[in-house]
């Protein structure tokens, strides 16, 4: 479980990015959702966090490529792989990632 940030600090339309390995990009949707995301591209190496933020999906920001924040999915080409999705809690007003090492588990 990795620490983000205080859900106060992260408005709704925003997004932080945690300097793991992989990169994670967290994002605070205007609904109040909260999604995190491994941050890089699958078709290109740009960071998802730096993206367009609209409903559940991110647009980024190279070549416009889109995913859907709740499945990693991408919606449209360039991309044709998903980004792994990963757990978010809420702990005392602290947002908190939850890992997912490969697919299927959790750390």
């Amino acid at each position: 479980m990795i620490p983000v940030c205080r859900l106060e600090d992260l408005p709704r339309g925003e997004s932080a990015r945690i300097g793991t390995t992989p990169p994670i990009a967290v994002f605070h949707t205007d609904d109040g959702e909260l999604y995190a995301i491994d941050d890089t591209c699958t078709h290109q190496d740009a960071s998802l966090s730096e993206g367009w933020l609209d409903g559940c999906l991110v647009e980024c920001p190279l070549h416009a490529a889109s995913f859907d924040l709740r499945t990693g999915l991408p919606t449209c080409l360039p991309a044709r792989r998903a980004v792994r999705t990963h757990r978010v809690t809420v702990d005392d007003g602290v947002i908190h990632v939850h890992l997912v090492v490969r697919e299927g588990t959790a750390a």
